[in-house]
């Protein structure tokens, strides 16, 4: 099975993008828009403090009439940061994003970040996983693999 590290290693960038607590939401948008992501880790210290996600700012700021020049990240942040292991598999990452309907998920290994997963790398790699596996098996009923 495929790990979180595997996943990581797999991925085209593996560049983390963050921003501090007290930057605007409209900076955050900025860096988000610009970066091509759809949320941010929140730092202080070089610790994890919250995640910044699209869904934040479409439910804590528009809806709440609030304006992303004025609204710190730190107001809209989700601040209960689930995050995993690298030697969690992707069918445990899955679980745990759909269980807590999230799209991102910080990958620790100790007090260390490792990187970002996004559902998108996941599914990526699940495929990627599952295809090489019904390579396998034709191969073993054709009599390829012997």
């Amino acid at each position: 099975m495929t790990t979180a590290r595997q996943v990581l290693e797999s991925k085209e960038s593996q560049a983390i993008y963050s921003i501090q607590p007290g930057a605007t939401v409209y900076s955050a948008l900025q860096l988000m828009a610009e970066k091509g992501i759809g949320a941010l880790l929140v730092m202080e210290h070089g610790k994890i403090v919250g995640i910044l996600s699209e869904r934040d700012y479409a439910r804590k700021v528009i809806l709440m009439q609030r304006t992303s020049r004025d609204t710190l990240v730190r107001d809209i942040m989700t601040t209960a940061v689930i995050y995993v292991r690298p030697d969690q598999t992707t069918e445990e990452c899955m679980a745990l994003m759909t269980q807590h309907r999230l799209r991102h998920l910080p990958v620790m290994e100790g007090d260390e970040l490792l990187g970002l997963l996004s559902i998108g790398d996941l599914v990526k790699g699940i495929i990627s996983e599952q295809r090489f596996i019904i390579e396998q098996l034709e191969q073993y009923i054709t009599g390829g693999g012997r």
